[in-house]
């Protein structure tokens, strides 16, 4: 684990969704965005203890996960612009990215939709005995869903490869966790009932997200089964959307300025400056590379060309 290179990524993550955020009012990419500001420390150290050959499953709020994986920048926003350069042909927009050569599997958008699909990729790796994990992501509010606990138990009962990642950011679209779950209801214990790993973390420590991670991968290597984390993070971006929403009343003010205080970034690089793992200058640096590549990024989605969709017939159907 490199500490400057989970810096980095976590901020390129952030600094790529501002540049979104700012560019979405021109027009140009239209599909609905959903953007993962707040919630990067998840997406790095989850994938930090992932291997190249494994695999991801992702949510509506994917830019980060693909991101974290080493996804292609030109090509995602590409995708977003709904070009042909774009990870999904320009077909699928900002909630449907896939890109096979980094493990990307895919996204939907429907709650809880990927966690079967999921399941489904680690029984082909059961089947085939070739040693890669899924990473399924999915928020709070998908473990409310039926497929969530058909996938629990069919993944212990088979014995399946596959890590589920629960980003609790305390909110479904803008209905509180505490109006839609019983108090005493325990996502952790629920995993545990099942027989697996089950642990709970900070996600906006990305440290203690990564080590949590390594060893929940671990006990799947080892063959001890599936294995469930749930990570406590927070989106400071509305639902849906490039805008703050605290002026809609579903959160308040306070909440949302504590955890804009666990800033995963902002904390982090107080803790590199605190121990001298960095300097400012070489933090700030950083920036720079950042912006040349989101510049470079932008300028290859407006210039690439749209899809000819009377025309375009290519991956419509498996080779």
């Amino acid at each position: 684990m490199n500490a400057i290179d989970l810096f980095f990524k976590m901020l390129r993550i952030r600094r790529i969704e501002e540049a979104i955020a700012a560019r979405y009012s021109e027009q140009k990419m239209r599909c609905p965005t959903y953007l993962s500001i707040g919630q990067e420390g998840v997406a790095v150290g989850v994938s930090e203890a992932l291997k190249d050959e494994d695999l991801v499953m992702s949510t509506h709020r994917c830019h980060a996960h693909y991101l974290a994986r080493g996804g292609d920048l030109k090509k995602m926003l590409a995708e977003l612009h709904g070009k042909k350069t774009g990870c999904s042909l320009g077909r699928g927009g900002s909630v449907h990215l896939i890109d096979l050569s980094v493990g990307m599997m895919g996204a939907t958008p429907i709650a809880g939709g990927g966690i079967p699909i999921a399941t489904g990729l680690a029984f082909t790796s059961r089947l085939k005995n070739d040693k890669k994990i899924t990473a399924s992501f999915f928020g709070e509010g998908a473990t409310e869903e039926g497929a969530f606990a058909e996938s629990l138990n069919f993944a212990t009962l088979k014995n399946l490869p596959i890590l589920f990642v629960c980003e609790n950011n305390l909110y479904s679209m803008h209905s509180p966790i505490n109006i839609r779950q019983a108090l005493t209801r325990d996502r952790v214990k629920i995993a545990e009932a099942h027989g697996m790993f089950a642990k709970r973390g900070n996600g906006n420590n990305v440290e203690e997200t990564y080590q949590l991670a390594l060893d929940a991968v671990a006990s799947i290597r080892s063959g001890n089964g599936p294995s469930y984390i749930e990570l406590d993070t927070y989106r400071l971006c509305e639902h849906c959307g490039p805008n703050f929403d605290t002026d809609l009343g579903y959160r308040s003010e306070e909440e949302f300025n504590n955890w804009l205080d666990k800033c995963p970034i902002k904390t982090y690089r107080d803790k590199l400056l605190t121990e001298k793992v960095a300097t400012d200058h070489e933090l700030d640096a950083l920036e720079m590379t950042i912006e040349e590549e989101i510049k470079d990024a932008f300028i290859f989605a407006k210039e690439s060309p749209y899809p000819q969709f009377d025309l375009d017939y290519e991956w419509a159907y498996a080779e």
